[in-house]
């Protein structure tokens, strides 16, 4: 496995815990016999002036909820169309949050958790597998690389649909992979990524993406779910999974 669970749920007030402000009625809930309840997603994060702002999709109408580690929430409501948008308060350090809407008397989580850094760059965070980036790159291109303290390690990218892609590092051919229909890969590695300096190489039949990147364990959190660095190749947050684990993520300059 990627990362080994241990067990724990320290970020569960990202969610669901904590004082919760004034929020809007609760959406129909879903039919079991026919309906099914899609979980709120971040589709995108742009920067609007110093504050970010959300955009993403939930089932029409549900409040949605975005959790901060010490409780705190922000609260949208999708349209009937199933969209909505929520404008950050501007911060000095990266955040992370939880994802939720509430369908009738349940909360349906969203996928992972959600990174927005004060400069605008945005991810998806997932236990195991490679981020997602939410905020605007043209593609083609290296996003992310994450790892574990055992090595284990997944980089990702933009390509155009449906391309054969070629993985490189520090020159030699690791790993192939075909980009989905929507333009985004993830490589996972069948061999630790040993510690110290890569050079990381993805081509297609008309590119190729470089990135450097510096791999080091992460130390234990001691002050927080989150910590972030500027690093060789880009901002480097290392972050606690709903295991217990620590899982570094590195978003590509």
């Amino acid at each position: 496995m990627f990362l080994k669970s241990l067990g724990l749920l320290s970020l569960a007030a990202l969610a669901g815990c904590g004082p919760q402000p004034a929020r809007p009625p609760d959406a129909p809930a879903p039919n079991p016999a026919s309906d099914y309840a899609a979980a709120p997603s971040v589709t995108e994060v742009r920067m609007v002036g110093a504050a970010p702002v959300l955009s993403g999709t939930a089932p029409p109408g549900a409040p949605v909820r975005l959790g901060s580690p010490d409780g705190a929430a922000l609260l949208a409501a999708a349209d009937p169309s199933g969209h909505w948008s929520l404008r950050l308060p501007p911060a000095a350090e990266p955040r992370i949050f939880g994802l939720s809407a509430r369908l009738g008397k349940r909360q349906v989580q969203g996928q992972g958790y959600l990174l927005v850094t004060a400069q605008g760059r945005a991810a998806l965070l997932r236990a195991g597998a490679g981020a997602i980036r939410l905020d605007p790159l043209r593609s083609p291109a290296l996003t992310a690389l994450d790892t574990d303290n055992g090595g284990a390690a997944v980089i990702s990218g933009l390509a155009p649909a449906d391309t054969l892609l070629f993985l490189r590092i520090d020159g030699e051919q690791v790993a192939q992979a075909r980009a989905d229909g929507v333009g985004r890969y993830g490589m996972a590695l069948n061999q630790p990524l040993s510690r110290g300096a890569h050079t990381l190489e993805v081509s297609g039949d008309s590119f190729v993406n470089t990135a450097q990147v510096e791999v080091a364990p992460a130390q234990p959190l001691a002050a927080g779910p989150l910590r972030s660095q500027f690093t060789r190749g880009g901002l480097r947050v290392d972050w606690l999974t709903p295991g217990g684990g620590v899982q570094s993520t590195v978003l590509l300059d």
